[in-house]
């Protein structure tokens, strides 16, 4: 795993942690957090944010939703967002 890839899974990890158990964030938030600038450099971090996305899905820490609905990656399509597992 690269250091933008750790950053950005750390990024999601730490954000959600700071928010209700029912809370969710872009991953755009973890891109934005993991970056070190102040310009648009973020966006570089977009799709890392969601490789991350996926790999914490993964290891059973997380789920991404569209429409407020678990969704697996081949079923995403457009806008995601991420939040806790639910148990």
């Amino acid at each position: 795993m690269t250091d933008p890839d750790q950053r950005v899974e750390q990024a999601i990890v730490s954000l959600l942690e700071r928010r209700a158990a029912t809370s969710s964030i872009c991953p755009s938030d973890a891109a934005r957090a993991a970056y070190d600038g102040d310009d648009d450099g973020w966006r570089e971090l977009m799709e890392p944010a969601r490789r991350a996305a996926w790999r914490l899905v993964a290891a059973g820490e997380v789920e991404v939703t569209q429409a407020g609905k678990p969704v697996t990656e081949a079923e995403a399509r457009g806008p995601i967002r991420i939040r806790r597992a639910r148990r």
